[in-house]
Parts: structure tokens; sequence; C-alpha cells
């Protein structure tokens, strides 16, 4: 797996998680689990913008990294 899968793999992973935690804070009926939720919903909003931004600066830096694009492209090629 290349390091722009990776990046793809574990952004989409954190965004799950972050879902389920804002499912979780709003199925509950216990405020102080609501508020652990959304506070650890809120915490990975902020890691999946950080890595989201990195994810786009080593994709800029290095191109063969790009997942959709490359993907495009072998789809082009009928591979």
């Amino acid at each position: 797996m290349t390091v722009g899968k990776k990046l793809h793999q574990t952004l989409a992973s954190l965004r799950g998680a972050k879902a389920d935690m804002e499912a979780f804070a709003m199925e509950t009926q216990n405020k102080n689990a609501q508020q652990l939720y959304s506070s650890t919903a809120q915490q990975l909003g902020q890691v999946v913008d950080s890595l989201s931004q990195r994810t786009n600066e080593v994709e800029s830096q290095e191109p063969q990294y790009k997942v959709k694009q490359n993907m495009q492209n072998k789809q082009g090629q009928g591979q």
C-alpha cells in the first residue's frame, strides 16, 4: 500500500470515528457521556483537518501519492 493510500485510509477511519462519536452523543441521555462524546468528536475533527492538510501537502510535493488522480489514470488506461 502506498503512502497516499495509507493517508487516505487513515483519514477515512478518523472521519468514521468522528461520526460514531457524534452519533453516540445524540443517542445517549447521560449528559456526562454526551459531553465526552461531543468533545472527542471535536478533537477528532481537528485531527482530521490537520491530517487532511498534511495529505494535501504530501500530494502536492509527491504527485505519485495522489490517490484519486492515480485511480482515474488507471481507469483511463483500461487497467
